[in-house]
């Protein structure tokens, strides 16, 4: 498989160029390239690029209102609820996050409802802006049906990501970010695309046996983590983002890979907390006695030290995508460029 390298600049220029080709703004589409691009060099490439060629149908088609400016109602100085407008969920978790900053000095914990939305990638991204300012951060998500609940048959909750970041004082904040899936929907599309097989673990087909053939895997239903636990938590997360949000429940939602039906219309919340008034000025030194602590053990390392090594890595080298790929975007730019 031959392979083409990019500076971060250039694949959000590229990604930018795909989506004002297609009916989005140039602000928007700033907001979505930087996300996808981000992912791409921190190895989730499953949120990354590869999800531009759909992205930019749904907006050309109108299933996602590429122009769309989220608008943000305060029920409370505590409590905020920001419609995407059908648009895509970057901008809105960008003014779910400024809500949020702007919020928690005054109320010390805040929340914000992000709803009439659309996939939301990478959701560690979303809640290390927030832990950057200083405040501990949790986004919940849902997705377009994926899994059954335990023991079922049909697939009613979506992969539906949990991400979780904390503040350090002088180290980048501790991210985690994870799907109730044994594995992200996003990865099974790119092994989709490059025609390799998946694990038997990952997911089931449409009559309920494991399958290696990612398509089929996508047809049928991806295995939650944690077998019985993971459906409970993937029907937490459907409560929290979908439920209390007023949005699609997953089984409602449209397809994010698609350009034909209605708008998914799935949603997000977001919470944050200010930790050292709540900690009595401590958080700051449990952390890092914490950290201490897990990295004290040989082998072990923080959650997100991988992806932020990668991140170093390709701001100096650039990133790595399949030439097929770079091919199909630079042709849906529109401009005739190789």
């Amino acid at each position: 498989m031959s392979e083409v390298v990019l500076t971060l600049s250039a694949a959000e220029r590229l990604a930018v160029d795909v989506l004002t080709n297609h009916k989005t703004s140039e602000p928007n589409a700033r907001e979505v390239a930087q996300v996808l691009v981000a992912a791409e060099a921190e190895g989730q490439a499953g949120h990354g690029l590869s999800r531009l060629p759909s992205y930019a149908a749904q907006s050309a088609s109108g299933k996602v209102n590429g122009i769309a400016t989220p608008l943000v109602e305060r029920l409370s100085p505590a409590m905020s609820r920001v419609d995407a407008r059908g648009g895509f969920a970057y901008p809105a978790l960008t003014q779910a996050v400024r809500v949020l900053s702007d919020s928690v000095p005054e109320t010390l914990v805040a929340a914000a409802a992000v709803w009439n939305s659309h996939h939301c990638g990478m959701a560690g991204y979303t809640v290390e802006r927030l832990a950057r300012d200083g405040l501990i951060a949790l986004m919940f998500a849902n997705t377009p049906k994926a899994i059954a609940p335990w023991n079922g048959q049909h697939a009613v909750f979506g992969t539906n990501p949990i991400a979780f970041a904390a503040p350090r004082a002088n180290a980048a904040p501790v991210v985690i970010d994870m799907s109730m899936s044994k594995v992200a929907r996003g990865k099974i599309m790119v092994a989709a695309r490059q025609n390799r097989s998946i694990p038997l673990d990952w997911a089931v087909d449409t009559s309920g046996q494991p399958t290696s053939d990612p398509q089929a895997a996508l047809d049928g239903s991806i295995l939650p983590f944690g077998d019985a636990k993971g459906a409970q938590l993937a029907l937490l997360v459907e409560i929290l983002a979908a439920a209390l949000t007023g949005s699609n429940l997953s089984y409602e939602a449209s397809s994010f890979f698609s350009g034909a039906g209605d708008p998914p219309a799935v949603g997000q919340l977001l919470i944050a907390f200010a930790p050292d008034p709540v900690s009595g000025e401590r958080f700051g030194e449990r952390m890092e006695c914490l950290t201490k602590a897990i990295l004290a053990q040989s082998g072990t390392r923080l959650p997100g030290a991988r992806r932020l090594a990668l991140r170093a890595k390709a701001e100096v080298d650039g990133i790595t995508i399949d030439t097929d790929l770079y091919q199909e975007l630079n042709a849906l730019t529109g401009d005739g460029r190789p």
